[in-house]
């Protein structure tokens, strides 16, 4: 069965003011989520993945943030909708599991409530409706207790329990689209696990699109239908999971999965990316971005101005110097 488009980004821009600059923190992005698919988003901390999630969602400042291009849904591009606008389908149509659960809780108001005021908001049920809706909502997402959960504060639960409450609100209308901004962090193994085999569970039975964005690439390997490497604002590599996996190209993803310990690597040294991130205004905005943490790579292995290559049906790689890199010691093949 052919899946839906659910969501189409093309050429998106959002830029930070530095200093009376502006600066792109994602730059040029482009790519489609389908119904019942998971699209992780992976890279370093810095380049970009959770300001794509906080632009599709809306919330940032127009008075310190500058977006262009196109966040399509239903056939309207979101990025010129209203505030009031953007209000009816947040929180209903596209839920979000944001990064620190505690922080995006309110302290001083019950779980039940939190829970419930998406259901006023996007719903026509009842006060009571409201109530028994979130108390289900907390039995799906495995809490134990969900009538004792409802009328808890955020400080009374545990870290897994609180992720498992920012779940079911993000849920709570059953959303097209559900973002999940580093779901598991923070969490030990056993309550990663958990959360992951939860979003998959719930992916099958509500048909939703997944944006998966971690820096985690077990939980990838675990959880992903197609993944877009990101590096430096820009997607550098784009698959799916299994291809990535088996066939890594960009050098970028190449020295990402080079550095998962292994059994091999007992004993050895971990693979180290030379260099780091570059900050915002200082980032080349011409060239191959990753051209500085591979100095052994000639620089006519570059593209003056790299573009995303359909190497395969499906696989996209930026730049050139996919075909000329190697690892530092290595000769090229």
């Amino acid at each position: 069965m052919e899946k839906k488009k659910l969501l189409e980004i093309k050429d998106l821009h959002t830029a930070f003011r530095i200093g009376g600059e502006y600066y792109d923190a994602v730059d040029g992005v482009t790519f489609d989520l389908y119904s019942n698919e998971v699209l992780a988003i992976v890279g370093e901390s810095g380049c970009g993945k959770s300001t794509i999630a906080m632009t599709i969602m809306g919330l940032y400042n127009k008075l310190f943030t500058k977006v262009k291009g196109e966040v399509m849904y239903n056939g309207n591009n979101l990025l010129e909708y209203s505030e009031d606008d953007y209000n009816t389908i947040r929180g209903g149509d596209i839920g979000m599991i944001f990064q620190d659960p505690l922080a995006s809780l309110n302290p001083l108001h019950r779980i039940g409530a939190q829970i419930e005021e998406a259901l006023e908001y996007h719903t026509n049920l009842n006060a009571d409706e409201r109530k028994a809706k979130a108390i289900e909502l907390l039995d799906l997402v495995g809490i134990e207790n969900p009538k004792r959960c409802y009328r808890q504060f955020p400080h009374e639960l545990s870290g897994g329990m609180r992720q498992r409450v920012i779940i079911a609100i993000a849920l709570s209308c059953k959303p097209n689209i559900l973002i999940a901004d580093e779901p598991t962090t923070a969490l030990d193994v056993t309550i990663q696990a958990q959360i992951l085999d939860l979003i998959s569970d719930l992916r099958e039975e509500i048909e939703a699109g997944i944006i998966l964005i971690t820096h985690d690439l077990g939980v990838v390997a675990q959880t992903a239908d197609r993944v877009a490497v990101m590096y430096a604002g820009e997607f550098v590599e784009i698959a799916e999971v299994n291809e990535l996996f088996n066939n890594p190209l960009h050098p970028y993803t190449r020295s990402l999965l080079n550095s998962i310990p292994q059994d091999s690597s007992l004993g050895k040294d971990l693979h180290v990316i030379q260099g780091m991130v570059p900050s915002l205004n200082n980032m080349p905005r011409h060239g191959c971005r990753f051209k500085d943490r591979i100095p052994w790579i000639d620089d006519s292995a570059h593209e003056k101005d790299p573009i995303l290559h359909e190497v395969s049906p499906g696989h996209f790689v930026r730049c050139s110097c996919y075909k000329h890199f190697h690892f530092q010691g290595e000769d090229e093949i």
